[in-house]
């Protein structure tokens, strides 16, 4: 089985471990997966000692490394082993350039005053955000992240807040009506099959 690599800050390969090793212990139990990390250069390698039942699992434990370096905690991470959570990345110099100002302008536009921005975004979608560095992160299930992704982007785009909370809105009724028609035709695909 082929190795998988990822590379996550080097100030955050102490939470991938945890403490004593519990985080990375508990983790490769419960994916049978080896994880090895090098803590000077922030490498992180996931080997499988056999193909697992799930073939999409290491791409799963590959997002949850991933979303812990990117700020997450460990246990929201975690989410990303079920089977309809997913993780967005959105690298935040793509809409501002590479100044440190900027940066922290536009990470301060997202949080917003108290953390209410991020909060807000995170309730009405029901999804875990994490601004870490240059990114802003997105962990939920697939029509919530979409939802968040559209509030993110016109925030970063220069929108008002008012403005992207009424994009945001419109997507989750869009996304809404999509999931439902998904969940109708997935049941008359089985209700065909039977």
């Amino acid at each position: 089985m082929r190795e998988i690599r990822v590379l996550i800050p080097k100030e955050r390969v102490g939470v991938l471990i945890g403490r004593r090793g519990s985080t990375k212990a508990r983790l490769e139990e419960a994916t049978k997966a080896r994880i090895e990390v090098d803590s000077s250069t922030g490498e992180v390698i996931i080997s499988f000692s056999e193909p697992p039942d799930d073939p999409l699992l290491p791409m799963k434990l590959e997002s949850v490394v991933r979303a812990i370096g990117r700020g997450f905690n460990p246990e929201v991470a975690m989410m990303l082993l079920e089977d309809d959570y997913v993780l967005e990345v959105i690298d935040i110099r793509r809409f501002v350039g590479d100044t440190k100002n900027a940066l922290t302008r536009m990470r301060g536009r997202l949080i917003g005053e108290r953390g209410r921005a991020r909060m807000y975004i995170e309730e009405r979608t029901n999804t875990k955000i994490s601004i870490y560095g240059h990114t802003v992160s997105i962990i939920g299930k697939t029509y919530d992240v979409v939802a968040a992704r559209e509030a993110i982007i016109s925030l970063l785009e220069g929108s008002m807040h008012s403005t992207a909370y009424r994009l945001m809105e419109r997507k989750i009724a869009e996304m809404s009506k999509r999931r439902m028609m998904d969940e109708m035709m997935l049941d008359k695909a089985l209700r065909e099959k039977e």
